[in-house]
């Protein structure tokens, strides 16, 4: 039996801090564990993104977030997937669904039939059998039907938000639960001889925080893991070069888009992510191949709207530390590691570290079998968010008239890591996509890149044979055909977030299931 609660100690609030400290909050009995955060407003956030996948609406609901609230608080909007422009070659646009490419026939994927009619003539839209990009394209938006026989079954939603306001939500929300949070600096980290551990932080105000596990929230700076501690940093810029990114917010103008957009420009590509109140917007670049005035000046000239400040730089590195949890300290968000927000994964990184931590979560005495599980199963995360950001830059097919910086040029011959060399081989073979158990990036999203960067299988499962040509053709053109009458009928995004978010009453909606 437990005399005394464990204590926690995290360092650090923004979005990775505050799901972590709202997680434990929700997830550990008082008695069983003590959480305690150390933030201080003299050191700022970096809040690289505003995007989000699906797997957040996992954790909000296992808070019990009232989402309209949640979304109003927020300035939140809906999103269906991403929208990639010009990553193959100019003018080229798909985009990333947070569903799949059509219903199975007989088991069997639709994507190996639509693989086949190709091979025959019969050269169709892939996208025309996606519900989600399809209401992508008509800026439609309605929540996902229970009927799992339904094409409107076939996909899951995320947000685009504020991130500083989620963080500021998730606060209120935990130290409305009994978290307790300390405004402080820390000057001092304090070891113990005899092993090395985190014993205590001392503050700038002269107080001594003491723990028994220590939670390192202090983004790029990873204060505990990475200065104090020494574990060392791996490096994945040869690979993911990018290391820059200009923000700055618009006004909101153009399409009220359910998706985010990432366009390829000469050296690097610009977010845009509509909010309610504003349009966030972005370039990600590599120092290597252009300037940061030349990379403003390409941001700027692309806004929708009138830009609401000037851009803010970022700096930052593609990589992670060797070990997440080392001794008594577990590292969470930008401590633990970074990968550019191509795709969305930063906050998703550190939700799913601050859930693996709670599933191993120690006593006192930390066991090393839970340290290497713990560290294992985030360095496997964070290799596959790696090769799939790998794939975006190394499948381009720029011309040298479209590559004035050389960035494409680079990446697309350079060596990348066996990992993805196998996964791609694989792929041109007959469209084979290993399914993970847990993760993220399902064969759908590995099929959106593949295809809308020109990339093809040879060959198809020969399943699809057992039916004819003319009846596969045939299913194919229904299911085209449900997916365009059920968009038809959807509320547009704008209005279906107006009725939703701010008439009570509509909060019903979400409950309805259309078939």
């Amino acid at each position: 039996m437990q005399k005394d609660p464990i204590r926690i100690v995290i360092l650090g609030g923004g979005t990775a801090g505050w799901m972590t400290a709202a997680g434990f909050i929700k997830g550990f009995k008082p008695e069983f564990a003590s959480v305690r955060l150390i933030e201080s407003d003299e050191i700022g956030t970096v809040g690289v993104g505003e995007a989000t996948l699906p797997q957040l609406k996992s954790f909000n609901d296992f808070l019990g977030l009232n989402e309209p609230e949640f979304m109003r608080d927020t300035n939140a909007t809906f999103k269906l997937g991403i929208d990639f422009r010009n990553w193959g070659r100019e003018g080229d646009s798909y985009i990333h669904p947070f569903g799949i490419h059509g219903q199975a026939i007989n088991g069997v994927p639709l994507f190996q039939y639509w693989l086949k009619a190709r091979a025959n003539g019969h050269d169709s839209d892939l996208e025309s059998y996606s519900f989600p990009i399809m209401a992508c394209r008509n800026l439609k938006f309605d929540f996902p039907s229970e009927d799992d026989r339904s094409v409107r079954s076939t996909f899951a939603y995320a947000y685009q938000f504020d991130a500083v306001l989620y963080a500021r939500y998730l606060r209120r929300w935990a130290e409305s639960k009994g978290l307790q949070r300390t405004e402080g600096k820390v000057v001092e980290v304090n070891l113990r001889p005899e092993d090395g551990f985190i014993r205590s932080l001392t503050l700038a105000s002269g107080e001594v925080v003491e723990g028994d596990l220590f939670i390192d929230c202090s983004g790029f700076r990873s204060l505990l893991l990475g200065q104090t501690l020494k574990v060392p940093w791996e490096d994945w810029t040869p690979w993911l070069p990018c290391d820059r990114a200009l923000a700055v917010p618009c006004d909101r103008a153009g399409d009220f888009t359910p998706y985010t957009r990432a366009t390829a420009r000469e050296a690097g590509w610009t977010w845009r992510i509509p909010l309610q109140h504003r349009t966030g917007n972005g370039y990600v670049f590599s120092s290597r191949f252009t300037t940061e005035d030349r990379a403003a000046e390409v941001l700027l000239a692309g806004l929708d709207g009138k830009a609401q400040a000037e851009p803010r730089l970022i700096k930052f590195a593609a990589g992670r530390r060797k070990q997440s949890w080392y001794k008594n300290c577990i590292a969470i968000g930008l401590a633990s590691g970074f990968l550019e927000p191509l795709e969305s994964t930063s906050i998703y990184l550190a939700q799913m570290a601050s859930d693996f931590v709670m599933r191993l979560f120690p006593g006192k005495d930390i066991d090393p079998k839970l340290v290497a599980e713990f560290n294992r199963t985030i360095d496997i995360e964070y290799d596959r968010v790696r090769d799939f950001l790998i794939l975006h830059y190394h499948a381009n097919q720029k011309p040298a008239e479209e590559d004035p910086t050389g960035l494409w040029r680079y990446v697309r011959e350079m060596t990348v890591p066996d990992t993805l060399i196998e996964k791609m081989e694989t792929f041109k073979h007959r469209g084979h996509i290993h399914r993970y158990r847990d993760g993220l990036f399902a064969p759908p999203s590995w099929i959106a890149v593949y295809t809308g960067q020109n990339i093809l299988p040879r060959n198809y499962d020969r399943q699809v044979d057992n039916m004819s040509t003319e009846a596969m053709l045939e299913k194919m053109r229904e299911m085209q055909e449900r997916v365009a009458v059920n968009v038809e009928v959807l509320p547009t995004h704008a209005d279906f977030l107006r009725d939703y978010c701010f008439d009570p009453s509509a909060k019903m909606m979400q409950e309805a299931g259309n078939v």
